[in-house]
């Protein structure tokens, strides 16, 4: 049986954060968040590896990442183009923004055959994560069996601003639902918000998320460039900002009844630097596992 990939979303800039924060050194050996994620890829049966990214990005990403990460585990890119879209339609005039990550996903349907994790390249997510995501890409999943890694919404928070989650219903240990909120916050009353146009929504701390861990399979690109087909159609808020998110055709194929989405449960703690002022806490948070003897040195 051949390993599953990993697909790693990496064609952001980082914009909130204020750079381009998958090369940001943050381990004590100038280690990147992507250092981590791929070690424990690695022990957890990923057998390749493909980054999405802008094409912009490739020499930094090859020189930075690509080159040295190669040398334990196969690496491709595919690139996220704005022009990279169904027959028929074309970039709208003036846009600049990226389609979202459901887009992202797409950019790799050349690049995968079977079933594959999802991460982005921001973001911590621990070794228990791999574990049990390699686990189900390698014995489970299919074009209908997927699979989400599910973090509290707690424990995705930032003190420094606001974030994106997909708030998922689940019963019975698969997911039913799952909604995107965009600009969730901790106010100062001790609540949980999320903002939309006519204002702040209250949301349960302890609703399971999406963080974008998915085990994916390559049989059901087909069934998204059909849905992507249908977003682009609906021509729906403003033709230079939306995104075609990833949680949203998930949950759009759950409930049409095409998959199943099992939850999975992790020990793991979250950690992301989604503002520049999470820097120092992400840093010692590295710090202590490299002195725990989690992680070796891996730069």
């Amino acid at each position: 049986m051949n390993k599953p990939t990993l697909l790693v979303m990496a064609a952001g800039m980082g914009s909130r954060y204020g750079g381009l924060k998958q090369i940001d050194p943050l381990g004590p050996q100038g280690e990147i968040i992507i250092d981590y994620s791929i070690y424990d890829a690695i022990l957890a049966g990923f057998g390749k590896v493909v980054f999405v990214i802008k094409r912009e990005l490739l020499d930094t990403f090859k020189e930075v990442i690509g080159d040295r990460i190669a040398e334990k585990i196969p690496v491709e890119y595919a690139f996220q183009e704005l022009t990279d879209l169904p027959a028929g339609f074309s970039v709208p005039e003036g846009r600049e923004k990226p389609w979202g990550t459901g887009h992202a996903i797409y950019a790799a349907r050349k690049h995968i055959d079977g079933a594959f994790g999802i991460i982005g390249s921001d973001d911590f997510f621990g070794r228990d994560t791999f574990m049990q995501l390699g686990a189900f890409c390698a014995e489970h999943c299919k074009a209908d069996k997927l699979a989400m890694v599910g973090f509290r919404l707690q424990n995705t928070l930032t003190e420094n601003g606001t974030v994106s989650r997909g708030v998922c219903q689940v019963e019975n240990g698969f997911m039913t639902s799952v909604t995107e909120r965009t600009k969730i916050f901790r106010a100062t009353d001790g609540n949980t918000y999320y903002t939309e146009a006519d204002g702040d929504h209250p949301v349960d701390e302890n609703a399971p998320v999406s963080m974008n861990v998915w085990a994916f399979h390559s049989d059901l690109f087909p069934l998204m460039e059909a849905d992507l087909t249908a977003f682009l159609q609906e021509n729906q808020g403003d033709p230079l900002k939306r995104e075609y998110f990833l949680p949203a055709f998930v949950d759009r194929l759950v409930q049409h009844g095409k998959v199943t989405v099992q939850m999975l449960d992790t020990s793991s703690r979250w950690y992301g630097v989604t503002h520049r002022a999470d820097r120092d806490s992400m840093m010692t948070y590295l710090a202590s596992l490299h002195q725990d003897g989690v992680y070796p040195p891996l730069r």
